[in-house]
């Protein structure tokens, strides 16, 4: 069936231009091609078709609209035509010309001529005729294309009741711009089946692939259908301002290239105010530190990401000098968080110095920094190869996207003035001062503080005035781009005791600026940003000043600011910049007025529909609402006048209310004419009535109120049109992608053509927003910034639309949930790019006012309700009936007082240009009399004070209850006590209350007659008001406790329709309910509205009344609309309950476990004592209950533990609700699966490939240097490789078999989450108890709350079974569906628990670091391994293995924790991790111990289990009923209709070989997963590696470790001993360096008769972090040339790490350390040549450091040895000396010079030998060159000597010659301290002599 439209000409045009045609035909709109420059004819010949669903009606309209088209405007209107289709209905074919009419209706000189076919279905409308859909008329390309875009059962919104199928076809012209809008006739949530779906895309299709269409919507509350309303949010609680956990943990590792000569470095790591300082390196320009800081706080996010985060190194510093700043780094928080994992890994920062911006880079620290949340795993990368790190300009901590070459650039903020302050001091004190000083004074003394990257600036304080104004400027130095995401602006209030905030604003650079090639630098303004916080009223202690601080929503108006920021990159190398980064304040010039753009006149209307849900605690008093934006409208303490304004009113007479903080702009005269300027801003005072018996309404039934406000503003709504345009693409993506995740999640067909219908529509309204965004670029006030945003969201939407495209060709069935994931990005790129970063308008704040005090407010953006005649640009509630919930204002909003709702108003709220308000009432609901205030002239331009409504219609609501599931626990006892309260309108009514369940099913029908709704049938009917169904807790004394809330629409018959399928009875719908911000469960209803006619409530469908008496008056959910049920078996599994705490300080002892679904349920056998097993004697129980077919209405199942107390008593332990039966349904085993005898030639090939591996034996290492951590490091090196195998997507990369070393795997997570929690068929299930907390994330266990677990399974199944299970051979039938299960008695087993080491533990002393050692606990046993704890280490190496003889199920709870050993007080806990051995024990993946990946009896790869492989494969054939193992000749094994290949021989200890069958069983079980149906993977030998949490901080890793479990059962042969894992012991070396001679090295001194330069040259030399060992040549005196001859023999010894190429040190920390700490350094040599002076210090020369691991070989003689030997280190052939063991060479001396240059300071020629221990005892050599093997005495030339040949000349060259000066001046001083001697010592005697006048 389908209407053809054939529009052929458009005559008679006026003009000549471009034109365009719209066809519309029930909602769906066709555009036509674009006639480029025609004149008065425009022939567009062309055909539309829409396929329809329902017969068309006489009285449905056809409309053609012609437009002039243009690029850039709208498309201007030229004449419309109608037409009603009786007569096309009643022939089928027509042909008709007429003439077109304008706005006006009255018809214009265009004509038009089109022909219509109706094609109408004879009989039956459900039939397609076949090729029906490929006809596409020729003109169109063929580029028809099947989206059906609005696929859906039922409801359309014509007035045809038949089911509407609307289909969407796209015209695709070349020339079509706007394609077609997009047509959506759902209702609410119509629910497709996928039956019905093929059928449908059957008829569609006829032969399509049905991958290629895609489908639309099918279910959501939200679905709007008619645009009278907007859709309401649910989540209520703000969500910033909470205060969160984070810990944040900084690893130093070491510097490199610190600028400065012979540093002392210290590392000092700054987060806000606490800094934490590395210890002291000495003399090095690059320090290794290894050291670990661990920063914790307890904040709001917003607070955490703002905090800079700042590593600085500090030269020299002591307890008595803070030393001297060499450099700092700094980010803010934020921008680690966002980084993947939340961390940077082994990154280097580099440093730059703030006092010299023009110095360049001064070295480089290199470190780890991870934010960790709470809730947040961190995933450690494992420890990979120093190698690429060393590349240092590759891994540079910068966040991805950032360029390694950053600059300096100065950020001015120019500040120019502000608006609106309110009163920040009370008005006594200013009463006083007038009556002193006889004026009026403003009540604040404003200045603006700007703060970035940790930095503040300020302006200067503009004393007493409301209206500041600065023009001052704060300029910033930075590196750009910066690191710091937030720029803080805030206004303050000076005062002689403390400031305080006015209001606050966080900029965010990354809105203001782009990054991208096209991008541009951060610029914004000048804007005018506005602030929010408290209310404006002053108090002394204001309880919201937080909300001023910028923390939370602020909930009014408190001042806007003029604000402009600008980012100039500095040219360092010019002379005359400014070299410090302080921040400095100048003046700037004034802004003219426009700048911000031309002032309008807005007019903001709104209108309270209803007001219902008012908290009861304020239902007393009177309450009125009241409306302000900006500071209009406020009229209890929003207006300040300013000072200076009120002195220029004294003349104008205006009342108070509009004499506004801007009305000075708009003239007097203005105002007179206007005669309806007075506002109204708020709604008449009444007294509410009761709705129920927490909730109050007000009674406006008729006659809704209405509040207008006239203010005055900078008109920028470009910006908020493209803002909401954004917007929506945004939220139809959302709704769309919601749809594509449900229909995912309950499984229904097609996911991915709805997900196709949503990327095609996001590329059509991508491209549909370039159109748009263009218009009115010549406005004045756009800001560069407006101009750069618009170019880079238009490149972007362009962009997304074409990668949405792309996408959508791309999905298929398989590739769904990729592509998903890639359509959320565009999501969060788009609400990105939708918030605007300068403001225009302030937001609407509507606050609830009762006995003149704020109650509760509701914040709405001006975006969201401005008016444009552009659809798309709307605000998304403009004109349209919002439901709007008031909340409690800042901190009192928080938490369960946030949750329940003070008031809910259905409000209409309409903002716009004052010019623009004709038809600010259109979206009204209609059927209402305006009433004004005044009578008389003019009286059309004033808007009503009140709205009346005349027509009003009746329903009666019908809320089919069924049942809720996961509620949030509210009792102690773990469970709730549910009801639930319906509202609607302004009735409520209450379900009964289910006690004690968190899956209550009320199964209740709640009827709410007689409810009157004012408005038109019509517009009822396709929107009804929203329904809220609030959960509470029954408590039996006190309030009932709110457990959440959801929102419903209900489905609505009018009276002349038919009560039947496809629309009714409604069907069960889930809803979610949300508590605050969190989802708190679901809730399973149906709710319909059915209009009472004339004929009363007669007519309606009747209802069926109580079936069961026993429920009393109580109406059961009716049949058709309660699910279907039918039979099912479901088997209970009990096998014991673990860990069950006390319970009222009594033990339990007599537990038993009751399971309930639906009503019924079956009782476990009482466990008769609980400690002495745990276990149930019976295993399998089950029970039969009737439950929907749908399994997504499948009931939770209900597990409780009781305990049995004496006199028939029972306590409930604990609960846990299985909320899906999904996973335990079973499913029959396949049989026909026989397609695994994989290609033989495949398996051939492999196994070659393995032979060849093992031919390889030559260069394999001697077995005998081979130990346990050989294998232990070749499988990290392995599982390092996969990972970077699976990154460069190569996941197929060969599984390393050729490797000489057996390998084992490492994971680094726990085997747990590896292998599905080795629930295979034993599950356990936590029990909870007590309240559950109100924690933001619910992913967050509250341990607290788990009293003890169940272990156990499930299996459903729907009767009657089929027969062939039954009677397999050996089915028991006791044990139902769970046969082959172990029994479960008591069992022994040996536990052994090997340690490997523990990895970045939280430190635990105050030096930030700890002493850990293990303690193990299982059952009662525990072992404290206290004395071997390992000093001062965050990642220590245990190496050690543990055994523990445990019984299960008594003990099976393994606890491994790491303490730290405190020589005073306990030692604390660092972090635990626990282990369930019996599940492990029981799986299928058979835990107990891991397979190794080869067979060998002896060496460092011995098989542990005691078990060989031929006997367990035995074994698991057996349990399993296979046919095998059938060993064959030639190496091959038979299992099960399978075929493997393995080697036949075995070597023993003494090299002989023998025939074995083990290797063949072995290669089985390594590939054990492949046998069908009973086939796992089984556990290969592992090391797994598990987070150590601490129940203190909980949810916060503490660090990990690494390790793993071996258990044997102790009735089978004891196992081999250990196997050895202590770590490797240090080998001793020792390093042996002559130094022979240098050459070139710089002279540092001047000669006394010559003036020629002069060095006396001696080497030192000194392995790294053994400075206090550093050795010395002698010097030689006087080179006059730069040559120096020593042979002189430097010998270290060392400790070294072959495996980590680490030297191991032990030493003290310091004097007061109780012991040695051991730190594992990397192997480097460092040399250095100095000056020596003999009465001052040394000067230092230069140095070398080489890397023994790698360093470059030396150069052959002096002339080859160079600079770049040092500088292109990486590029020259590198050698290790533990390789060649002895070099020799000539290596350079380096030093930087005063620009930081590297230079050539010297060469050395030296020669490194190294020896193992053994060796160096057996050949001694001397130091120096002494004995033995002493070296011969260098040849120097003799003026070296000149000491010994002429002492008296040396003398007095030395002497003399450079301290003459200082020696006279030292004999003037003594001759002058003598003559004081002498005057002190004959004073007295010439006194005495002068007073006695002797």
């Amino acid at each position: 069936m389908a209407l053809v439209v054939y529009l052929k000409t458009v005559t008679e045009l006026r003009g000549k231009g471009d034109r365009i045609a719209k066809v519309t035909f029930r909602g769906l709109s066709f555009f036509s091609r674009v006639l480029e420059n025609c004149e008065d004819e425009a022939r567009f010949e062309q055909a539309f078709r829409w396929p329809i669903g329902s017969q068309v009606d006489g009285d449905e309209m056809l409309e053609i609209q012609v437009f002039n088209y243009s690029k850039v405007f709208t498309n201007r209107l030229i004449g419309t035509f109608r037409m009603v289709l009786q007569k096309v209905v009643e022939e089928g074919h027509l042909e008709v010309s007429d003439t077109l009419i304008d706005d006006n209706n009255s018809a214009i000189r265009t004509s038009i001529s089109i022909e219509i076919k109706y094609q109408t279905m004879d009989g039956s409308m459900k039939v397609w005729s076949d090729g029906e859909f490929l006809d596409i008329p020729d003109d169109c390309d063929g580029t028809f294309q099947f989206e059906t875009d609005s696929l859906l059962s039922g409801r359309s919104q014509s007035s045809v009741t038949s089911p509407g199928l609307c289909h969407l076809i796209q015209l695709k012209h070349h020339k079509i711009l706007m394609q077609y809008q997009l047509c959506s006739l759902a209702d609410d949530a119509a629910i497709l089946d996928a039956e019905d779906l093929d059928r449908k895309t059957m008829r569609l299709g006829g032969g399509l692939d049905p991958d290629t269409i895609s489908l639309a919507s099918v279910t959501a509350v939200t679905t709007n259908v008619s645009n009278k309303r907007s859709k309401p949010d649910i989540k209520m609680e703000p969500s910033s301002g909470r205060l969160v956990d984070y810990q944040i943990s900084v690893t130093v590792i070491e510097a490199r290239q610190l600028v400065g000569l012979n540093m002392d470095p210290v590392v000092c790591v700054e987060i806000g105010e606490e800094k934490k300082y590395t210890s002291m390196k000495e003399s090095t320009n690059c320090p290794y530190y290894n050291e670990y800081f661990v920063f914790d706080f307890h904040v709001p996010p917003d607070v955490m990401f703002d905090k800079i985060l700042k590593i600085s190194v500090i030269h020299s510093k002591n307890l008595l000098r803070s030393g001297t700043l060499v450099g700092t780094f700094k980010l803010d928080v934020g921008t680690v968080y966002s980084q993947p994992e939340h961390q940077f890994h082994h990154k280097w920062a580099m440093l730059s110095d703030p006092d010299d911006i023009t110095a360049g880079c001064k070295g480089y620290v290199k470190c780890d920094i991870a934010v960790v949340g709470k809730g947040d795993n961190i995933k450690t990368p494992h420890k990979a190869n120093e190698t690429d790190e060393n590349d240092i300009e590759g891994n540079l901590l910068l966040p991805e996207g950032v360029p390694s070459e950053r600059q300096w650039a100065r950020f001015y903020v120019k500040i120019y003035r502000a608006e609106g302050l309110p009163k920040m001091n009370t008005s006594i004190m200013a009463n006083v001062k007038k009556a002193f000083i006889g004026e009026n004074r403003d009540l604040v003394d404003p200045y603006v503080l700007v703060q970035f990257a940790g930095q503040k600036g300020k302006t200067s304080v503009q004393k007493s005035s409301y209206e500041p104004i600065w023009n001052e400027q704060v300029i910033f130095t930075e590196m750009f781009p910066p690191l710091c995401r937030r720029l803080k602006v805030q206004i303050r209030d000076s005062d002689k005791v403390n400031d305080v905030a006015i209001g606050t604003h966080f900029i965010d650079l990354r809105k203001i600026a782009n990054d991208g090639d096209k991008g541009f630098l951060p610029t914004m303004g000048p804007a005018w940003v506005n602030m929010y916080g408290s209310t404006r009223n002053y108090t002394l202690m204001d309880e919201h000043q937080d909300l001023n601080e910028g923390l939370g929503e602020g909930v009014s108006f408190r001042a806007r600011l003029l604000i402009s920021i600008t980012v100039e990159i500095l040219d360092t190398s010019s002379a005359e910049i400014m070299s410090s980064t302080e921040v400095q304040i100048e003046p700037v010039s004034n802004m003219s007025e426009s700048a911000t753009g031309k002032m309008e006149e807005f007019f903001l209307f709104g209108s309270f529909l209803e007001a219902t849900m008012i908290d009861r605690k304020i239902g007393d008093k009177a309450i009125s609402f009241e409306v302000t934006i900006g500071n209009y409208g406020n009229q209890i303490d929003g207006v300040s006048k300013s000072a200076s304004a009120k002195k220029k009113k004294e003349g104008g007479g205006e009342s108070e209310e509009e004499e506004t903080e801007l009305i000075h702009n708009s003239s007097d005269e203005e105002a007179e004419d206007d005669g309806d300027l007075t506002s109204v801003p708020s709604t008449p005072p009444m007294k509410p009535v009761i709705t129920d018996r927490n909730y109050f309404h007000l009674p406006y039934f008729e006659k809704k109120p209405c509040i207008y406000i006239k203010s005055w503003w900078q008109d920028q709504r470009r910006r908020l049109y493209n803002s909401n345009i954004m917007d929506k693409i945004a939220d139809k993506l959302e709704e769309g992608l919601n749809d594509v995740q449900e229909i995912i999640k309950t499984e229904k067909a097609y996911p991915e053509r709805r997900l196709r219908g949503v990327l095609e529509e996001l590329s059509t309204s991508c491209s549909r927003f370039v159109t748009l965004a263009n218009k009115d670029q010549n406005l004045s006030g756009r800001t560069k910034l407006d101009k750069e945003r618009l170019k880079s969201c238009m490149r972007e939407l362009e962009s997304m639309a074409q990668q949405a495209k792309t996408i959508r060709s791309q999905v298929k069935r398989n590739t769904v949930r990729d592509k998903l994931k890639l359509v959320f990005n565009f999501l969060h790129r788009l609400r990105f790019l939708a918030d605007e970063p300068q403001h225009s308008i302030p937001d609407v704040f509507i606050w609830m006012i009762s006995n003149n005090k704020r109650i509760a407010y509701a914040r709405i953006p001006s975006k969201d309700i401005l008016y444009s005649i552009v659809d798309e640009e709307m605000g998304k509630d403009c004109g349209k009936v919002k439901a709007v919930f008031l909340r409690l204002p800042g901190k009192k909003g928080f938490g369960p007082a946030g949750w329940t709702v003070q008031a809910k108003l259905e409000m209409y709220l309409w903002l716009g240009l004052n010019k623009q308000r004709k038809d600010f009432l259109s979206g009204l609901p209609s059927g209402f009399e305006e009433n004004k205030a005044t009578k008389g002239i003019g009286i059309q331009a004033v808007p009503p004070i009140s709205l009346v409504y005349n027509m009003k219609q009746v329903f009666q609501l019908r809320a089919h209850m069924y049942q809720a599931r996961s509620l949030f626990a509210a009792d102690s006892s773990g469970l709730s006590d549910p009801f639930a309260r319906v509202f609607f309108s302004t009735h409520s009514q209450v379900t009964e209350v289910l006690s004690e369940t968190l899956c209550p099913t009320w199964d209740q029908l709640l009827v709410f007659d007689n409810v009157e709704l004012y408005g038109e049938a019509g517009e009822l009917r396709d929107d009804p008001p929203i329904i809220v169904i609030e959960l509470y807790d029954q408590d039996t004394v006190g309030k009932a406790e709110f457990i959440g809330r959801t929102f419903a629409k209900p489905l609505t018959k009018m009276v002349d329709e038919h009560y039947g399928p496809p629309r009714f009875p409604p069907q069960l719908e889930y809803y979610q309910i949300y508590r605050g911000n969190c989802a708190a469960g679901d809730l399973l209803a149906a709710f319909e509205l059915l209009q009472i006619g004339p004929a009363g409530r007669a007519a309606l469908p009747p209802i069926d009344g109580p079936t069961d008496s026993d429920r009393g008056p109580i109406l059961p959910v009716p049949l058709g609309i309660r699910p279907v049920l039918s039979r099912y078996r479901i088997e209970v599994l009990f096998w014991g309950l673990r860990d069950l705490k006390r319970i009222n300080l009594a033990q339990v002892d007599r537990p038993r476990v009751d399971i309930e679904c639906a009503g019924k349920g079956v009782q476990s056998a009482l466990i008769q004592n609980y400690k002495k097993n745990p276990n149930f004697s019976t295993l399998v129980k089950w029970f039969e209950v009737d439950l929907p077919e749908n399994e997504l209405l499948h009931p939770p199942l209900n597990i409780r533990v009781v305990d049995c107390r004496a006199f028939g008593r029972y306590t409930l332990v604990g609960s846990h609700a299985v909320t899906s039966l999904r996973k335990f349904i079973y499913s029959p085993p396949d049989k026909t699966a026989n397609n695994w005898n994989e290609d033989e030639k495949e398996k051939e090939k492999k196994k070659k490939k393995k032979k060849k591996g093992e031919e390889v034996d030559e260069e394999e290492p001697d077995e005998s240097m081979l130990d346990w951590w050989s294998k232990y490091f070749a499988s990290i090196e392995t599982m390092m490789e996969n990972l970077r195998a699976q990154e460069a997507a190569l996941a197929e990369a060969e599984e390393r078999e050729d490797l000489e070393i057996a390998a084992e795997s490492v994971y680094n997570k726990e085997l747990e989450s590896e292998f599905g929690n080795f629930e295979d068929w034993l599950h356990t299930f936590n029990l909870f108890r007590g309240k559950a907390g109100d924690d933001i994330d619910h992913n967050v266990v509250d341990d607290d709350r788990i009293v003890g677990r169940f272990k156990g399974s499930l299996c459903m199944y729907k009767l009657p079974l089929s027969e062939e299970i039954t009677r397999e051979a050996g089915f028991d039938p006791n044990m139902g569906m769970f046969q082959s299960i172990p029994h479960n008695d008591p069992i022994n087993v040996l536990i052994r628990i090997y340690i490997i080491r523990a990895t970045d533990l939280h430190p635990a002393d105050i030096n930030g670091k700890a002493d850990p050692y293990i303690v193990i606990r299982l059952g009662k046993s525990e072992i404290r391994d206290k004395e071997n704890y390992i000093s001062k280490q965050l990642n220590p190496v245990f190496g050690k293995s543990f055994n523990i003889e445990a019984t299960f199920p008594m003990e099976s709870m393994l606890t491994v924790a790491v303490y730290d050993w405190d020589l005073v007080g306990t030692d604390d806990l660092i972090g635990e991790t626990k282990i369930d051995l019996e599940n492990r024990y029981y799986s299928k993946h058979r835990a107990t111990c891991g397979i190794a990946s080869n067979y060998s009896v002896h060496g460092y790869n011995v098989w542990r289990d005691p078990q060989k492989p031929t006997q367990i494969l035995a074994k698991l054939c057996k349990e399993a009923k296979l046919d095998g193992p059938h060993y064959g000749p030639g190496g091959k094994v038979k299992v099960a209709n399978r075929i493997f290949l393995g080697p036949t021989e075995i070597e023993d200890e003494s090299g002989l070989k023998k025939q074995t069958e083990e290797h063949l069983a072995l290669t089985v079980l390594r590939h054990w997963e492949e046998i069908p149906r009973v086939g796992c993977k089984l556990i290969p030998e592992h090391v797994e590696t598990r987070p150590l949490l601490n129940p203190d901080k909980p949810g916060i890793e503490q660090g990990r470790i690494e390790m793993w479990v071996d258990m044997f059962p102790m009735d089978v042969p004891a196992p081999g001993p250990a196997i050895d894992i202590s770590p490797r012991k240090p080998k001793r070396y020792e390093l042996r360096v002559i130094i022979w001679n240098t050459d070139e090295v710089i002279l540092e001194d001047d000669d006394y008769f010559t003036g020629e330069k002069s060095s006396d040259i001696f080497v030192r030399g000194w392995l790294k972090g053994q400075q206090e060992d550093k050795q010395d040549t002698d010097v030689h005196y006087h080179s006059l040339t730069g040559e120096g001859n020593f042979n002189w023999r430097f010998v270290f010894p060392f400790d070294y790490l072959m495996a980590e190429e680490k030297i191991v040190i032990s030493k003290k920390e310091s004097m007061f350390s109780w012991d040695e700490t051991e730190y594992k350094i990397p192997a480097r040599l460092t040399l250095q040549v100095w000056d020596a002076d003999h009465f001052s210090a040394d000067d230092f020369l230069g140095a070398i450091e080489l890397d023994l691991n790698k360093f470059p070989r030396g150069a052959k003689t002096a002339k080859q040895c160079s600079l770049n030997m040092v500088l292109k280190e990486h590029e020259l052939p590198t050698i290790s000396i533990f390789k060649q063991k002895r070099v020799k060479g000539w290596w350079p001396f380096v030093a930087r010079d005063e620009n930081d240059e590297f230079e050539l300071t010297g060469k050395v020629e030296a020669e490194l030998h190294l020896l193992t221990a053994e060796e160096a005892e057996k050949n001694p050599v001397g130091l120096g060159r002494n004995e033995p093997e002493p070296l011969e005495k260098p040849n120097r030339p003799d003026t070296s000597l000149m000491w010994f040949m002429n002492p008296l000349k040396s003398i007095r060259y030395f002497i003399w010659h450079n301290y003459r000066w200082m020696i006279l001046k030292a004999l003037a001083l003594l001759l002058l301290l003598l003559l004081v001697g002498l005057f002190l010592y004959s004073i007295p005697g010439y006194l005495v002599k002068k007073l006695l006048g002797a």
